[in-house]
């Protein structure tokens, strides 16, 4: 069997390269993007306002920079084009996919989209954790001192302050008590997991549909999409045999 790729000294057959694919868990990556080619081949767009996005979303306003990044990327201009192009592309599929129902996508979200910075002390000590909240609750301790001199976790390198975050980013049951929360709220110890857990919501952030939330979601959806695309598509590796007849050919 010839070969197709040469690597150094060495070179891969057909066989081989699959093989190697295989083995670095490459193969899914090439059948993504074979299935992103596949569904955005269809796809016209303007080269130059192509270009002008993509290298302005890489911060490459000038030509010297536009050849700086091809040598980085061991990329000739025309390849750059060629990515700029389908990275366009790529956005376009997803307006002309989901664009239109994509608002109401983000109103199904909105709840884990929405941020909140919190206050949080944990630990595995009952009686601890009642003591530290009568002391916040009634005495007016600072959150802050108590955190960073009580609290088990990360969050006590922070003075107990975490975010913000999104609301789907906390443990679930943590974040069903923020959700309801006013600001300055103290929640008296709760179970989750192992830990006691006091919290107390700093402040509430809703999500908006901004320009940058549109795209995020969209690409999101994208992502979902090519991911049950991958799952369902079949992948089989066909290796041409060579017949003895062709092998006697040869030989002759």
């Amino acid at each position: 069997m010839s070969a197709v790729l040469q690597i150094g000294q060495e070179t891969l057959d057909a066989a081989e390269l699959v093989t190697k694919l295989r083995k670095y868990r490459l193969l899914p990556q090439v059948v993504q993007e074979f299935i992103i080619d596949q569904a955005t081949e269809d796809i016209s767009c303007d080269p130059q306002k192509a270009m002008e996005i993509f290298c302005g979303k890489r911060g490459i306003f000038s030509d010297e920079q536009r050849l700086e990044w091809c040598k980085q990327q061991d990329h000739s201009p025309e390849e750059m084009l060629a990515a700029a192009i389908r990275e366009r592309q790529v956005e376009l599929y997803q307006e002309q996919t989901w664009g239109a129902q994509i608002e109401s996508y983000f109103l199904e979200r909105k709840a884990q989209l929405d941020q909140v910075t919190y206050s949080l002390i944990r630990t595995k000590n009952a009686s601890l954790a009642q003591e530290l909240y009568f002391r916040l609750n009634d005495d007016g301790a600072s959150f802050a001192e108590l955190a960073s001199q009580y609290s088990e976790g990360q969050e006590s390198k922070t003075g107990g302050v975490v975010g913000p975050v999104e609301l789907n980013v906390p443990h679930p049951v943590l974040s069903k008590m923020l959700s309801v929360s006013k600001p300055k709220q103290l929640w008296p110890p709760t179970q989750i997991g192992e830990w006691l857990v006091i919290t107390r919501l700093e402040q509430f952030e809703p999500a908006k549909f901004d320009e940058n939330m549109r795209k995020r979601l969209l690409a999101e959806r994208f992502k979902a999409w090519l991911s049950q695309q991958i799952q369902t598509v079949s992948v089989r590796t066909i290796i041409p045999e060579v017949s003895d007849k062709a092998g006697l050919d040869e030989a002759a």
